[in-house]
């Protein structure tokens, strides 16, 4: 049985469509799980209850812990280090691997390319929260209490993402025949994740035994790509002329007036006001695999 702490969110989705390929017994976990499969299971919990989470956990041999919280600064500091704990004790308790899927939020500024290696230096309080979760994850790893692992990814792009930067001021906007917009400075460059890629590369480690007790870079695409570049293939391959909207800090300030995932995303803003490169090598050398190119994967995504 492989389970997935955190059904129906995109990830959970693409990482469901590949682990067919490993195993026809996987079990959905959420409030309100989904099948993807009709061979699914579905177990309702809530991931804040330990009980909850140990019943669902048991009988798995690995766990995919890819759930999202409220995208609130709050919310996070309440409640990651409860649902990590719970995820970490219900795994030790049934003897199952763990797989957590990640962003880089822990990171912070990097002045340069983020990779595996790259150190935790979080500037933001969200950050601080994401690098206290990996850490207490990554302690139980070292003092070898269970086999685990950290799967990271960059910011999202992909069918069916209605969270991400790129949904909300690209692909909406194209699909209503607007300009789109770009938060910061749109000539930088931005790594961007293909959730399909995220979702193969995830089944794909979880079912190889040598990943474990590591940290990855889920797949990604190593060309460098700026907002600007990402808005004109958007608009080429939507056939409409490029034009851009950009949206500077005190902009987003005003907007997270009346939109409250905007006030939330301000402290985040330091991601698209200075490059921002993402390097997953290692998986593509371990694997011989190539990540979708940004072309391919925005063409899919504006379908």
């Amino acid at each position: 049985m492989q389970t997935i702490l955190g059904a129906n969110g995109a990830i959970a989705q693409e990482l469901s469509k590949h682990l067919i390929n490993y195993t026809d017994k996987i079990r959905q976990v959420s409030r309100n799980p989904k099948r993807v499969h009709e061979t699914d299971d579905l177990v309702t919990a809530d991931l804040l209850n330990f009980d909850q989470t140990q019943k669902a956990v048991e009988g798995s041999d690995v766990v995919y812990l890819v759930a999202g919280l409220k995208y609130d600064t709050k919310v996070w500091h309440e409640q990651w280090p409860k649902v990590m704990k719970h995820a970490i004790d219900a795994c030790k308790k049934h003897n199952s691997k763990l797989v957590f899927f990640d962003n880089v939020y822990p990171y912070g500024l990097v002045n340069g390319v983020m990779t595996e290696s790259t150190p935790f230096n979080p500037n933001s309080k969200k950050g601080e929260v994401r690098a206290k979760i990996a850490t207490q994850l990554l302690d139980e790893m070292k003092a070898g209490n269970l086999q685990a692992m950290i799967v990271r990814a960059a910011d999202f792009y992909g069918p069916q993402v209605i969270t991400s930067v790129t949904h909300a001021m690209v692909t909406e906007r194209i699909r209503a025949k607007k300009a789109p917009q770009w938060i910061g400075d749109q000539k930088k460059n931005h790594s961007f994740t293909y959730t399909p890629d995220a979702g193969k590369c995830v089944a794909m480690l979880g079912n190889t035994p040598s990943a474990y007790q590591q940290s990855w870079h889920a797949l990604t695409s190593l060309e460098r790509l700026s907002g600007e570049e990402y808005i004109r293939l958007a608009c080429e391959i939507s056939g409409q002329p490029y034009k851009v909207q950009a949206l500077p800090k005190w902009g987003v300030r005003i907007m997270g007036l009346f939109v409250p995932v905007l006030r939330e995303f301000i402290e985040m803003m330091y991601q698209y006001e200075n490059d921002y490169f993402f390097d997953s090598s290692k998986f593509q050398k371990a694997f011989t695999i190539s990540a979708t190119t940004y072309k391919d994967g925005i063409a899919e995504t504006l379908k």
